[in-house]
């Protein structure tokens, strides 16, 4: 599972904003070109074999906003999903956030995010549309290539054609996950990446993963059939952009904890957008078929 800055547009506005049900299907998952018959798909990143295919929903429910912030309210749905494509991953989340300020006023925003990404973790098709209002408010979309060494390129689409350079070590989103999974389970307290993962049109935005102790135990009576026999660990994941010079920023444009599962299904979720932050609840939760 990964998650960004769905509401970059919406936190920008600072006074505020709707109650949420499914977000509007604006895109189908980006889908890869068909490969020849005789070209054998490169090997899925270690780790990979252990992610579950899934369906998912989250409640949203308003956390706490800035001493300054005109948000009084927040509250949402996030639907997200998880297809096993055989060579790749199909994701897609879509969320819809109401924000009331202050004064009452309030404005309905929806974010809908596709990817298709590589199982060797070096290809990436990207989609996102922004909604505010009933309006779309920003479009992103593109593809990203890895090489061996994670520099690479993002071809840009919409807004506008462009290209960014993908620096050294960069990670897409599903091998973010699988690293961050894995790093967990080594006692390891800190990872810190490039990643692209396309709802940014600056390429890939540094990020910081603190965390905490893995628990090898599963629960005795966990609440969907998915995560039994799973361990878990908590992490918290900011997300840094780019400042006036081109440099990385000094503080996070968004951070969002959780816990993972070790089949990378993430519940009890904090996602904290700066101005406010909500929490999210997982609701429903089922698996999906799929693979080779």
């Amino acid at each position: 599972m990964r998650l960004r800055s769905f509401l970059a547009a919406t936190v920008s506005l600072g006074t505020a904003l709707a109650l949420a049900g499914p977000a509007p299907a604006q895109t189908a998952a980006p889908t890869a070109a068909p490969a020849a018959a005789a070209t054998q798909a490169p090997a899925a990143l270690p780790g990979s074999e252990a992610m579950a295919a899934h369906r998912a929903a989250y409640r949203l429910s308003f956390d706490k906003a800035r001493d300054n912030s005109d948000v009084a309210r927040a509250e949402g749905v996030m639907l997200f999903e998880v297809l096993d494509a055989c060579d790749g991953w199909a994701s897609r989340q879509r969320l819809t956030m109401r924000l009331q300020d202050r004064d009452g006023q309030t404005l309905e925003t929806a974010s809908d995010y596709a990817t298709w990404e590589s199982k060797d973790g070096k290809r990436l098709r990207f989609s996102l549309t922004q909604m505010t209002a009933g309006a779309v408010s920003n479009r992103i979309t593109g593809e990203a290539t890895l090489q061996p060494d994670g520099t690479g390129v993002a071809n840009y689409e919409q807004p506008r054609a462009a290209q960014e350079a993908l620096p050294a070590g960069t990670l897409l989103p599903m091998a973010h996950t699988i690293r961050a999974i894995e790093a967990a389970r080594g006692s390891q307290r800190l990872l810190n990446v490039p990643l692209m993962d396309g709802t940014s049109e600056d390429g890939a935005q540094e990020s910081t993963t603190v965390l905490s102790p893995w628990r090898a135990e599963a629960e005795a009576q966990p609440r969907f059939p998915l995560l039994a026999n799973q361990g878990s660990g908590r992490m918290r994941i900011a997300f840094f952009g780019k400042d006036s010079k081109g440099g990385g920023a000094s503080s996070p444009d968004y951070e969002v904890g959780l816990r993972y599962y070790a089949n990378g299904v993430a519940d009890e979720l904090n996602m904290d957008f700066g101005e406010f932050a909500v929490n999210g609840k997982l609701e429903t939760l089922e698996a999906v078929p799929g693979g080779c």
